[in-house]
C-alpha cells in the first residue's frame, strides 16, 4: 500500500509525510535542500507485501531507508510502526527502541562490508540471538534461519568472511535479520554487489519470504526488472518527491509520469537495432534539480509546458496511480 490512507492502528511500517532536509555548505553559503519530501505510504498488518522504491542516483531511496531503521531522524513528519507513531521523547518510548529494531530488520547493499573481515560468521548470528533476547543462540536456532536461505550452519560454521562469496553473505544477512523473526526488511540495494545470477537467487528469497513467513519487504532498488519481478506496488522517485505510485503492474506497463517513461526506457535492451535512450545527468544538474521551483524534472521533461516551471504540480489518481504530474489535471 503506497499512501496513508488505512488506520494508523492497521498499519505495521510507514510514514507519514516525512521529509528531511539537509544543508550544504559552500565555503560561507549555506544551501538547505530536502533530500526526501512529503513521503508517505504505509504496509499493513496482516498484509504482507513487497513495496518497490525506485528512481535513479540521487532520488532519495537510501534516505528514505535510513529514516525508516532510525539511522536518520526526520525534519518534518513521522514514522509509522505497529499501529503508532515513533517518538523518542519519552522514556516508554526509548524502552521500545528494542522492539522496534527487532521487528524492522536491514538489508544493506554491500555484504562484505557488514561483516568484520577478522572475525568468524557464526558469531554474528549468535550475537544477535542474544543481543535482541530471542532466547539462547542455540545451533538449532541458527541452522534454522540459514536453512530459510538455502544454508546450513556446517557450512559457513568457524568461515571468514573472505572464504564466502558474494551472494553467500548476502544470503547470511537474510538469515541473521531472520532469527529475530521481524515483520519488515528494509532492503537497499540488496544485489548491488553481487552478479546476475545470484540477483535472481536474492530476490526470489525475498518473494519466498513474503508468502512463506508474512514478511513484508521495503525493496529499494534502481533495478525496475527485478521490481516488477517481486514487487506488488512501486513508488517512484525523482529527486526526493514521490512522482508516481501504486500497483506495479500499473505503474511499469502503463506508465503516467514522463520521469517514468524515460527511467524505463533507458534500460539498455538486447536490440542492435533499439537506441539506448539515455539522459546522462551530471552534479550541476542534479543540484540545479534539487532546488528548483516547480516540477523538478522540467528541465528534462519532452512534454514541459510554462507553468511546469512555476508551479510544483499536486498529486493525481489516474486509475488505481497516483502521479504528480499536470498532463491530468
Amino acid at each position: 500500500m503506497t499512501e496513508v490512507n488505512v488506520s494508523i492502528e492497521n498499519v505495521i511500517l510507514g510514514l507519514d509525510s516525512v521529509s528531511k532536509r539537509f544543508v550544504v555548505r559552500k565555503g560561507w553559503i549555506k544551501n538547505r535542500f530536502n533530500a526526501i519530501h512529503d513521503i508517505s505510504f504505509a504496509l499493513q498488518k496482516n498484509k504482507p507485501e513487497i513495496l518497490a522504491i525506485v528512481g535513479e542516483s540521487g532520488s532519495g531511496k537510501s534516505t528514505i531507508a535510513k529514516i525508516l531503521l532510525e539511522l536518520e531522524t526526520p525534519t518534518t513528519g513521522r514514522v509509522i510502526h505497529d499501529g503508532r507513531y515513533q517518538t523518542k521523547k519519552s522514556r516508554r518510548e526509548r524502552k521500545n527502541r528494542l522492539l522496534f529494531r527487532s521487528d524492522v530488520q536491514p538489508i544493506f547493499q554491500d555484504p562484505f562490508g557488514t561483516f568484520n573481515p577478522l572475525k568468524p560468521i557464526d558469531g554474528y548470528l549468535r550475537e544477535t540471538a542474544a543481543s535482541f533476547r530471542v532466547g539462547e543462540p542455540t545451533d538449532e536456532v541458527m541452522d534454522s534461519a540459514l536453512h530459510k536461505v538455502g544454508l546450513s550452519l556446517s557450512e559457513i560454521q568457524g568461515r571468514y568472511p573472505g572464504e564466502l562469496s558474494g551472494g553467500q553473505l548476502q544470503r547470511i544477512s537474510i538469515a541473521r535479520a531472520l532469527i529475530v523473526q521481524p515483520s519488515v526488511l528494509v532492503a537497499d540495494e540488496p544485489h548491488s554487489m553481487v552478479d546476475a545470477s545470484l540477483t535472481v537467487s536474492i530476490v526470489n528469497l525475498f518473494k519466498s519470504l513474503k508468502e512463506t513467513m508474512g514478511i513484508s519487504v521495503v525493496y529499494i532498488t534502481h533495478n525496475l526488472a527485478t521490481a516488477q519481478y517481486i514487487s506488488d506496488n512501486i513508488i517512484v522517485l525523482h529527486r526526493g518527491e514521490t512522482v508516481e505510485c501504486g500497483p506495479i503492474e500499473d505503474v511499469l506497463t502503463q506508465p503516467r509520469h514522463p520521469y517514468t517513461q524515460d527511467l524505463i526506457a533507458s534500460i539498455p535492451k538486447p536490440d542492435p537495432s533499439q537506441k539506448w535512450d539515455d539522459k546522462v545527468v551530471d552534479d550541476q544538474m542534479e543540484e540545479t534539480e534539487y532546488t528548483m521551483k516547480g516540477c523538478k524534472y522540467a528541465n528534462r521533461c519532452s512534454k514541459v509546458m510554462e507553468r511546469c516551471r512555476r508551479q510544483d504540480p499536486d498529486k493525481r489518481t489516474v486509475d488505481r496511480v497516483q502521479v504528480k504530474c499536470f498532463l491530468y489535471d
